[in-house]
């Protein structure tokens, strides 16, 4: 697996290469955990102190950053559901990166991760403002939208091989 995915966009205002990986060590660990409250807490009000919870102590999720440049960017995390279904969630882009291509790179370094851990298939709960973001990497919706922390998501998901 790669831990760097170069990319140039140049119509984002911060376009630059961007950099995808797990997270190596508490340090990593702490600059996603602070990416995730900086959207989920901070911005859209969703958790309170923070987003946490018990997939975060597992040791079979997986934490990933990305980055543009030398600047922490994104983040999103992974962990099996059981057989081979994996679930990813906790997709966190920072304001100034959201033009940047971040996203996309998080979402298929995600995917591929749990291929490459024995998946066949990876599930998601979307919020719906994002939903044609990830029909554009392949994903599929499941079912219709539903209510989640006060916002509309929609059941998705991805066959892995």
């Amino acid at each position: 697996m790669t831990d760097v995915l170069p990319s140039r966009s140049s119509s984002a205002p911060d376009a630059g290469l961007l950099f995808v990986r797990a997270v190596d060590g508490p340090d990593e660990l702490a600059v996603h955990h602070r990416m995730r409250t900086a959207v989920f807490v901070n911005e859209q009000g969703l958790f309170a102190p923070d987003d946490r919870d018990v997939h975060d102590d597992d040791p079979f999720t997986v934490h990933v950053l990305g980055s543009v440049g030398a600047e922490p960017a994104g983040a999103v995390r992974l962990y099996p559901l059981g057989g081979s279904a994996w679930k990813g969630d906790r997709l966190a882009v920072l304001p100034p990166y959201r033009r940047s291509r971040i996203a996309g790179r998080l979402v298929r370094f995600a995917v591929a991760t749990a291929a490459e851990r024995g998946g066949t298939r990876m599930d998601a709960l979307v919020q719906t403002a994002n939903v044609r973001f990830f029909l554009s990497l392949g994903w599929s919706a499941v079912g219709e939208p539903h209510d989640l922390l006060g916002l509309p998501h929609q059941p998705m998901t991805i066959a892995l091989r």
